[in-house]
């Protein structure tokens, strides 16, 4: 049995009881992962099974996909409404990128971070956002291969953030070649609300 902190990034339902999940834990990676009875109204896992929510995970099993043995918080995050788009961009970018149960512990911080940032009380308008996001992406890029060479930019800097945002976003792109994003394509078109 194993044991670890981790966040739901994906959910999908699995015959009439069950959901098939995709995790994204600190010490192992994404994980694929069935929830039995998940569904089922009085199920212990129903009401802990949410997105952007920290969770203490257990599971068994040697196959690609694990069977969920328990769930507990592991904290709580208050993510506001109008940050959802922002949390499933990062959560479809982990999903695109990442290979299953490759280790990124310095990528799951940088998740939790920009998740707890999203709820911070400060002033968020464009640009606090768009710091959020390029620094998760610069810190994903680097820790998957395809990062820079140079130091991390200033991320509050808008200049230099809106050149670092070309550089990324170009690298992004290369890597998916042939695969859409579509949290990516409705972030561009929403920049004109933010």
């Amino acid at each position: 049995m194993k044991e670890d902190i981790g966040y739901i990034l994906h959910s999908i339902s699995w015959k009439e009881t069950s959901l098939i999940i995709k995790v994204f834990s600190r010490e192992y990676g994404c994980i694929n992962m069935v929830a039995k009875g998940a569904k089922r109204p009085y199920s212990q896992l129903r009401p802990v099974l949410s997105k952007f929510t920290p969770l203490l995970l257990r599971w068994t099993g040697k196959s690609e996909v694990k069977t969920l043995v328990k769930a507990e918080l592991n904290g709580i995050i208050s993510l506001p409404g109008n940050f959802l788009i922002f949390a499933w961009y990062l959560n479809e970018l982990i999903l695109s990128f990442l290979p299953k149960e490759d280790s990124h512990p310095i990528l799951f911080d940088a998740y939790n971070d920009a998740l707890l940032k999203f709820c911070d009380n400060h002033e968020k308008n464009s640009s606090y956002i768009s710091s959020i996001l390029r620094r998760f992406e610069w810190v994903l890029l680097k820790e998957t291969g395809y990062g820079f060479d140079q130091e991390e930019p200033d991320f509050g800097n808008v200049l230099e953030n809106s050149l670092v945002y070309q550089t990324i976003s170009d690298r992004i792109e290369t890597y998916l070649y042939g695969r859409t994003l579509y949290s990516r394509k409705i972030l561009k078109d929403l920049k004109c609300f933010i």
